[in-house]
This record gives structure tokens, C-alpha cells and sequence, in this order.
């Protein structure tokens, strides 16, 4: 044995510290540029995070707030507060997101439902408050004189330089609230905050969400100690969202105008944002079918409205974060109408000035800008969607597109406010996690979180059975290329056969083939003696238009198709065993995986799916309407992506259903139908539900530990020789 074959265990995968090493996470710039910040895991804890902070000049860094100190375990969050945590994302305890103010001069944390506050000039962190109800969507206004949050669906301000809070509504309540986002803008359209503040401080626009006409869905919270009913207002597909006004208030008077967002209210107010001057209210309105995104231009004193672009697509208009108001009036827009997803310069009027960026490839994210120097700073899958870079582009003087970044992994960026310097991360498949700040044409300066993968890193023990991924493309039936990724157990030997596990997702929502470091969770399968496949289908993202609405109404169709197609690639391949093919995936990769394994004639002999949607009809508006319609407009598709419907197909013993008994998400009805009938069909199956977790959030080290060695134990027991 050598000094680097250490067996990797279960244990030690959940414990701490983390295999991947130390990660900056939540990385953001100080609006100066003199220091960045970011979220770290304790290394005696990968669950509780604390709020980090590195000098640019000297590179020095130290912890701002210890998320361990400010937390205490007997806190019960705010059911808003855990919904708008579940939607986030967040898996962490501690401190969990942070806030600078645009001088940089303090930083806002929400710790478990109160509000602290880092002064930099001082170096201390003092609490801003302390009350029963938790504070949520903190915020430091532009010219750093209040502190603003919502608590108990109303909003209220705080004076930074001392003072009494101030109610700036008063009378919300769960079903009408004040300054919040809605359940479907939080999960589907990723807007999480439901008021802004005008760049002068003398406004602020909000919202007003009537809940009261969306449909109750009693659900049972089970946790260990037993149940609660709660009565959740969930949009179901085809069924009425929650009503949203738009509002701007005055500081000085406290007086409202209602803004016209025009004479439909089944609409979904997707984003709202100020330009430079304040003088004008930008708001992005989406139509509940989602075929047209239109801007309006918004008069905050009369709250007036006029329409002055409109995008328009026959599938379905996604919502991004590329609108960029400019100092002239201009502004950015990304758009997908030349097929791929590009960058715009409009006037001020809406007039289209000129198209930023072209070619057969979609640009990910505007990920900054350099206003001086007018330059667009994006992020893109443009040589190959499994990787991902950072480039930037002249909108004043269009050209090909600079690269900022090199190839063969994966970037993500945060970009200062001025000057174009960046915090970038990056992995690779032979490179965990790693973080450096740039200057603005991509020139290394230091390392803030360099995670090097040498003898001191946690994952180093581990190296002779570390398994590097290979990648190839397949055809889709429509001929569209599918890219694949494949790793292979240590000591793999080509005249064997070995059983492979598919690792799906499926969805719009993510790709798993990509340039990046892996979780080294899945190490324990390849050290199994498992084969670890993915092929991302048709519908996945980074993309082309039409490669992602090939999905367009006919969800668990070509998606299903393509992931058959990837099985029948590894059934030609000599070192498979074809008998022995497993699937897996969790939420829509939970849906894919009952779908395999109720195709017909299907390759696979057992699955593992978790969380899964089995029904469309139990599932939110928004996602589901983008992509399939409405029940009533395409019954026949609905109808052929129901998991229900094709059960009699599935094999005895071959189905390992996981569920989170708190799913707030995908409700645990879905799994219910299924349960209910497999068994009236007499089909032997198997499940592991996990009291008091929900979809993302409660999945800490250690019930994530027992999901992985569930599952390992399933696919041990189906898909090995003994088995």
C-alpha cells in the first residue's frame, strides 16, 4: 500500500474538514475594490459557515463574523424565513449571506433571523436587532443612511447613524404582504427581494402579494417527534397565482403610488430596477405564459407606464440578470432571438442600437461591467459547453469577444464596480475549488482561497483511487450532439466487465457535464467498482435555443429518448455490463430516473430517485406552464410525462424511492402516488424518507451520509454479481 491509498469511508467523506479543502464561497468585491469578501466552512464543522474577509494589498485575510458565536441551536426561524432559505438554497448554518453597502464602508449578515453589522472603519460588529420575529432581505440603502428589512410581512427601516426603526407599511399579513417575493418568484423565478430603493434614497419601489386565490395545499411537516399541518399556498399548475402590485413610496411623506403594470394581473413581475438618475423606474413584466418579456419604463412620481421593448419567442422568454442601466441613459439586455442567448445596447427609448455579442454559442451571464471603458464583462460556454469561461466585449466598439480567463474548467466571476478587477473560482476535474482576484484584462494578482491539492490537503490521502473524468458526444435522434462524461473505478482493466451508474438531472435547470470538480461523494461508488456515467439530453442548459426547447411541451419525451440513447452507447462498450446499468438523480433527476426505469424494454435493472415530480399536474405554475402549457392546452402531454401511468412497466425490486418528509417543494404527494400504485399493482419496491427535510434545505453531513450509503447499499445489493 503506498502512501496515498487510504480507503475513503463514508465517515470521512461527511466529516470535516471538507475532502474538497477550504472554499471561498458567496465571493463578492468591496465596491472600492480594497478587499473581498466571502463565506467559509469551519474546519471542524462543513455545516455552519462564517463570514471571511482578505486585504487586496497584502492578500492577509481573517474571519469578520463567526457563524458558530451568533447561532444558537434552540432558534426556531420564521416559516418565512425558512421558506426564503429553502429557496436560496442554503444548506449552511452561521452566517449564510452578507451585504456591502455601495461605499464600502460596512457590510449587513443576517444570522438567524437578526441583523449584525461590520464597520470597517471601527472593525467591529455590532447587532442591529433582536426582536421575537426574524428580520429578512436586509439591505444597506445606496447612500448608506438606513438599514431596511421586511419582518412580519411589512417593511421597516432603520437609521444607521442611530434611532428608533420605522414601519413604511403597516397591516401585511401572510396572504397580503409588503416588500416580499412570492413563493413561485423566489423558486422559479429567482427574484428574491420584493422592494428597491431609488439610487437618491427618496424612494422606494415594493410590492404588494395578494395570496388569497391561491389554492391551499394541506401538507404534514413529519418530523421526529411527530407531525404539523401546515396550510401551504402552493400555485399549482393551471391554477391562480398570487396577485402582484407594484408600488413607490416616499421617504419623506410615507405616501404610495401604484404603479400601472397594465390591465392583466395574471402576469409575473420578473424584475424591477432604477436608472442611474433615479428619474425612471424600470420594470421587467413576463406574461403568465411566458412567451413575452416586456420592459416598461416606469414615471416613480405618477407611477405611469409605457412598454419600450418587448422579446418575444413561440417556446418561452428566460428571465436573466443582464439588464444594466448605463450612466447615459442606455442600457444592457440579453436576448435569445438570433437563437442563442446574446448581448444588446438599447437608447434609452428602447431603440436597439446594436447586437454586443454574436455566433453559435449563448453567453451565460453578464457578469459586470467597466462603464470607463465600455466594456461588458460575461461569463460563456463559447468553444464547448462543458466549460466555462469569462470574457469581455466593447459595446461601444463591438469585436470578438477577449478572454479573460483560460481554458479547460470552469469560472465563475464576481466583478468590482468599477475598474473591471474580478474575484474569480475555478476547478477542473484535477482541481478543486479555487479562488484569486484579477486584475481587469484577467492578470493573476494573489490567491484568496488557493486550495492547492498537495500532501497537507484533505483530499490527498485519497489520490491513487482518484478517477479522471473523459468525455465524448453521441447523436441525438435529431442528429444535435449530446456530450458525455464517464469515469472509471482505480485499477480499472479494459478485459472486464463492470456494472455502470447513470447520473441524471434531465432538466432545464442543470448540466452535469461540465469541466468542474466532482463530488468527492461519488468517490465511494467508484471505489465500489462502479462506472460513473452522465449525457446531458436535450433541454439541458448552456446551449443553443433550439437545443433547450426540443423539451418545448413534450417533457419526459426527447429527454427520456437521449438518456436511452447514452445507455445503448455503454451497452456497445466491451468493459460494460449491460445487465447491470443503475440510474440515479434527485428532484427533476429523480423524475428522469422513474421514467427509465418505466420505459419499455427498459436497459436499466435498478434506481435510486429522489424527491421525485411524478405528476405535472402536482407542480408549480411557472416552471411547469414554460415548459409544457397548461393541462387544459396540452392534456396529451401531460398525460405521456406522467410517472403514474407507466408504472406497470417498472421490474420488481428494482426502485429505491427517497423522500423528504417536509418538502415544501416537491410535495411528498408525488411520491405518495407512486408508493400507493406500485403497490396496488403489487410491486415490490423500496423507500427511505428523511423526517423534517425539505427539498434542499435540512441536508446536512450527516443525513446527507445516510442518503449516500442508501444508496450505495441498493445498488450493491442489484447490480453486483452476489446481488
Amino acid at each position: 500500500m503506498t502512501a496515498h491509498a487510504a480507503v475513503l469511508t463514508p465517515d470521512r467523506v461527511f466529516a470535516s474538514p471538507d475532502l474538497s479543502g477550504p472554499q471561498a464561497r458567496g465571493v463578492a468585491l468591496a465596491p472600492d475594490g480594497s478587499a473581498v469578501t466571502y463565506l467559509k466552512a469551519k474546519a471542524d464543522d462543513v455545516d455552519v459557515t462564517d463570514l471571511w474577509i482578505a486585504d487586496v494589498a497584502n492578500g492577509q485575510a481573517h474571519m469578520l463574523i463567526d457563524g458558530r458565536a451568533l447561532t444558537d441551536d434552540k432558534h426556531e426561524l420564521s416559516e418565512a424565513e425558512k421558506s426564503r432559505r429553502e429557496r436560496q438554497g442554503f444548506r449552511t448554518r452561521g452566517v449564510v449571506e452578507y451585504h456591502w453597502d455601495e461605499q464600502g464602508k460596512v457590510i449587513l449578515a443576517p444570522v438567524q433571523g437578526d441583523l449584525w453589522l461590520y464597520d470597517r472603519a471601527s472593525g467591529q460588529t455590532r447587532r442591529l436587532t433582536n426582536t421575537p420575529g426574524d428580520e429578512v432581505d436586509g439591505k444597506i440603502s445606496p447612500k448608506g443612511g438606513f438599514v431596511s428589512y421586511v419582518r412580519d410581512d411589512n417593511l421597516y427601516l432603520m437609521p444607521l447613524a442611530g434611532g428608533a426603526e420605522r414601519a413604511l407599511t403597516t397591516g401585511g399579513s401572510e396572504l397580503k404582504s409588503w416588500g416580499t417575493a412570492e413563493f413561485i418568484a423566489q423558486e422559479e423565478l429567482h427574484r428574491f427581494t420584493g422592494y428597491w430603493w431609488s439610487p437618491d434614497e427618496t424612494k422606494i419601489a415594493l410590492t404588494h402579494v395578494d395570496q388569497s386565490g391561491v389554492d391551499v395545499i394541506d401538507r404534514v411537516d413529519i418530523n421526529a417527534e411527530g407531525g404539523t399541518i401546515v396550510h401551504q399556498r402552493y400555485p399549482r399548475v393551471g391554477r391562480p397565482n398570487a396577485v402582484v402590485e407594484l408600488y413607490v413610496a416616499d421617504m419623506a411623506s410615507g405616501a404610495r403610488v401604484k404603479v400601472d403594470l397594465g390591465a392583466n394581473n395574471d402576469i409575473y413581475l420578473g424584475r424591477a430596477a432604477w436608472a442611474r438618475d433615479g428619474k425612471t423606474l424600470y420594470v421587467q413584466r413576463l406574461t403568465r405564459d411566458q412567451k413575452r418579456l416586456d420592459l416598461l419604463a416606469v414615471d416613480p412620481a405618477t407611477g405611469a407606464s409605457h412598454m419600450i421593448l418587448s422579446d418575444s419567442s413561440a417556446h418561452w422568454v428566460n428571465l436573466g440578470e443582464d439588464f444594466k442601466p448605463l450612466k447615459d441613459g442606455t442600457f444592457l439586455w440579453s436576448s435569445e432571438r438570433d437563437g442563442n442567448k446574446h448581448l444588446y445596447l438599447y437608447a434609452a427609448d428602447g431603440r436597439m442600437i446594436r447586437q454586443i455579442t454574436h455566433g453559435d454559442w449563448p453567453v451565460a451571464d453578464l457578469e459586470g461591467i467597466d462603464e470607463p471603458r465600455q466594456m461588458a464583462i460575461f461569463a460563456a460556454s463559447k468553444d464547448t459547453p462543458i466549460e466555462r469561461r469569462l470574457y469581455e466585449v466593447s459595446w461601444a466598439k463591438p469585436g470578438e469577444p477577449k478572454a479573460l480567463t483560460p481554458a479547460g474548467g470552469w469560472w465563475s466571476a464576481n466583478v468590482a464596480k468599477t475598474g473591471g478587477a474580478f474575484a474569480g473560482s475555478y476547478s477542473d476535474p484535477k482541481t478543486p475549488p479555487r479562488t484569486g482576484l484579477y486584475k481587469a484584462d484577467g492578470s493573476f494578482v494573489r490567491w484568496i482561497e488557493e486550495n492547492p491539492l498537495n500532501a497537507n490537503h484533505p483530499f490527498a490521502p485519497y489520490l491513487d483511487h482518484f478517477s479522471t473524468p473523459e468525455f465524448g458526444t453521441i447523436k441525438a435522434a435529431d442528429g444535435q450532439t449530446l456530450h458525455w462524461m464517464m469515469r472509471k473505478p482505480a485499477g480499472f482493466d479494459a478485459a472486464k466487465k463492470y456494472p455502470v451508474i447513470v447520473q441524471v438531472y434531465g432538466g432545464p435547470a442543470s448540466a452535469l457535464v461540465e469541466k468542474h470538480w466532482a463530488n468527492p461523494a461519488d468517490q465511494l461508488m467508484l471505489d465500489a467498482g462502479y462506472i460513473l456515467f452522465s449525457i446531458d439530453n436535450r433541454g439541458t442548459p448552456n446551449r443553443s435555443v433550439a437545443f433547450k426547447t426540443a423539451l418545448d411541451r413534450r417533457t419526459g419525451g426527447p429527454d427520456v429518448d437521449d438518456q436511452l440513447a447514452g445507455a445503448a452507447y455503454l451497452k456497445t462498450l466491451p468493459f460494460v455490463d449491460g445487465g447491470k446499468l443503475g440510474v440515479t438523480g434527485y428532484s427533476n433527476g429523480g423524475y428522469m430516473t422513474l421514467m427509465l426505469l418505466t420505459a419499455p424494454g427498459t436497459p436499466f435493472a435498478a434506481g435510486v430517485a429522489g424527491a421525485p415530480v411524478t405528476d405535472w399536474t402536482l407542480y408549480d405554475t411557472a416552471y411547469t406552464e414554460r415548459y409544457m402549457g397548461t393541462p387544459a392546452d396540452n392534456a396529451e402531454g401531460y398525460r405521456l410525462a406522467q410517472v403514474t401511468g407507466r408504472l406497470a412497466n417498472m421490474r420488481p425490486n428494482s426502485l429505491l424511492l427517497v423522500h423528504g418528509m417536509a418538502d415544501d417543494n416537491v410535495i411528498f404527494e408525488n411520491s405518495t402516488r407512486v408508493i400507493y400504485r406500485l403497490q396496488q399493482l403489487a410491486i415490490p419496491f423500496e423507500m427511505m424518507t428523511y423526517p423534517g427535510l425539505r427539498h434542499r434545505t435540512g441536508w446536512n453531513s450527516k443525513s446527507l451520509k445516510h442518503r449516500t450509503e442508501a444508496t450505495l447499499d441498493f445498488f450493491n445489493r442489484k447490480l453486483k454479481p452476489q446481488g
